[in-house]
Parts: C-alpha cells; sequence; structure tokens
C-alpha cells in the first residue's frame, strides 16, 4: 500500500478567534456538496411527501408576484414556510430510520434504534474524507443499481492507502448530474424507483459497509440518492444503521475532492426524534489540490 499523506483540520478544540482555524481557513478552499433545495427539483424520495416552500408574510399588503399571498403579519418583512421530509436533498440517515427499538418486538430490533439524528454525535459526521469512484461500469436492468463491492475497497486502498478509523468515505458517482429541474428530474430518481425505465445510482453491498466498519468508519456517504441499492436498500442501511454508523445521502460536487486530503463535514438538523435531517455538507480542501474530473462513463452511457 502506498503511504498515506494527509491533510487533516486540527484535533485540539479551536474557537472562532484562534490562530489555529485561522490558518486552516487560509490554507484551504471550502466546497460546498450539498444539493439545492426548490419545489421543481427531484429533492424529495420518489412517492414521499414532495418539498414545498411557500410565502408566508410578504413586505407590504399587495400580493407576492411569485407567490400570489398576501401580508399576513402586518409588518414590512418576508417570511417564508417549509415543508419537508426528513430525508430532503443532502441529508444524515440516523441510526433510527431502519433500525426498531428494543423492546418493540420487530425485526432487527437493537439500542442503535434509540439513536435519532438528534442524538448523533456532531464529531460522527465529519473526519478525513476518502473518495471512492464508483462510476456504475457494470450493466445492469432497469430499477437496480451496480453494486459496489468489498474488491472496490480494497483496491483503492492498495492504490492510496489504508482506510482508518474515523475516516469518512464518500462514492463518487457522478449521478448529481441527473439533479434537473422540470421533467428531465425524473431521470434523478423517479425513472429508476417508480416506472422502472432507468437503471440506477452505484450503491454499496452490505458486505462492503460491513468492511468499512470493520476500518472504523462510521460515516459513509453517497452522491447517489441512496445508500442503498435501488431494487432493495435494506441490506446496506441495516449493515451499516444497526452497528450505528450514519450515512449522508444525495451530496453533489464530489468530482472537487481528491481521493484523499479533503476534510469532509456534515450537519444537519437537530431534530428531537427525527430519523434523519436535511443539512449542509462541506469538504475543506487544500489550497494547491486541484479539482478531480469526474467519472463520465456513467452519464455516457444513458443508464443513468
Amino acid at each position: 500500500m502506498t503511504k498515506r499523506d494527509d491533510w487533516t483540520m486540527p484535533q485540539r478544540p479551536v474557537s472562532a478567534d484562534d490562530p489555529a482555524l485561522a490558518d486552516v481557513l487560509r490554507s484551504t478552499r471550502v466546497v460546498d456538496l450539498t444539493l439545492l433545495l426548490a419545489e421543481d427539483l427531484p429533492c424529495t424520495w420518489p412517492g414521499h411527501m414532495w418539498y414545498q416552500h411557500k410565502t408566508f408574510s410578504w413586505f407590504c399588503d399587495r400580493p407576492d408576484p411569485a407567490a400570489k399571498l398576501v401580508n399576513r403579519s402586518g409588518a414590512p418583512y418576508q417570511t417564508r414556510w417549509l415543508a419537508l421530509d426528513e430525508h430532503t436533498g443532502t441529508h444524515l440517515d440516523a441510526p433510527s430510520h431502519f433500525v426498531p427499538p428494543p423492546g418493540s418486538s420487530l425485526p432487527h430490533e437493537g439500542e442503535a434504534g434509540q439513536k435519532s439524528v438528534a442524538d448523533v454525535p456532531l464529531a460522527q459526521s465529519m473526519g478525513p474524507a476518502v473518495v471512492i469512484d464508483a462510476d456504475g461500469a457494470e450493466n445492469v436492468p432497469p430499477g437496480t443499481s451496480p453494486p459496489i463491492g468489498p474488491d472496490v475497497i480494497v483496491k483503492w486502498e492498495d492504490r492510496h492507502g489504508s482506510i482508518d478509523p474515523g475516516d469518512v468515505v464518500l462514492f463518487r458517482s457522478g449521478w448529481d448530474r441527473l439533479y434537473r429541474r422540470g421533467g428531465s428530474g425524473g431521470h434523478y430518481g423517479w425513472d429508476v424507483l417508480i416506472s422502472g425505465s432507468r437503471a440506477g445510482w452505484p450503491a454499496p453491498t452490505a458486505e462492503t459497509i460491513e468492511l468499512l466498519h470493520e476500518r472504523g468508519v462510521l460515516c459513509v456517504g453517497t452522491d447517489g440518492l441512496s445508500v442503498g441499492a435501488a431494487e432493495d436498500g435494506v441490506p446496506a442501511h441495516l449493515a451499516g444503521l444497526s452497528r450505528s454508523m450514519v450515512f449522508v445521502e444525495a451530496l453533489s460536487n464530489l468530482a472537487t475532492l481528491p481521493p484523499r486530503g479533503a476534510f469532509f463535514m456534515m450537519l444537519p438538523l437537530k431534530i428531537e426524534g427525527g430519523t434523519g435531517g436535511p443539512g449542509r455538507a462541506i469538504a475543506f480542501v487544500p489550497a494547491q489540490v486541484r479539482a478531480v474530473r469526474e467519472p463520465q462513463r456513467l452519464i455516457r452511457s444513458g443508464r443513468g
């Protein structure tokens, strides 16, 4: 295996006026890995409650030209309300998403089922980023996902060095390029899961998740719609969430990250009892590291 040469965040606590934090920000660029939320974008799981963003109060009594709603507060400000699923856009899956709580007498119940998104330690969804290409080269039937097997992990380690405890593994397939407005946005999820006319995003197998857990990985991310496969998302989710791992799904811009050397951070909404939560995912990338070209095979093939 090759020698590891990582850049990482400072290991001691820092404050906003700490010189160490200033040094990090001066020597890095911040990359946004979060999908945009909008009503005409495919930001919700197909078939679930759709995302809504509406005007409640406008600056004055005349209607908001976009939303056709009048001022309801009597004050000169604008505010809007949201209706969204816990798993809208870029979001974190908490263990309780797939693991029933102990004592429920349901299959796969366990202690992990008591961990909501509010119970997940912030440090668990941040760490040195391990970015693994998964371009969906394997030909699979519509409605199914090309599997990312353990061999993909081993081959990556042969080239870049061992995956260590605390690393955050991110699978980069380029699936976020299908995140489009209007009718073409159906390619992102609807045509895979509902109409069954297209193959799905590459997804790690349960065995791959188990291998990563053995390496000490507690957070796995993907630019696909889900860590789970399109045809059956349960095995991969249970393999990780039952072990108190967390997943960050529907990432974007992973093409801007190197295979190793960036620092990943995801901060989900702190929702009491939440099975997951949308949030902002970012990466700190050393300024001297150039963007990595995104694998194109998945998009060119037309199978996504």
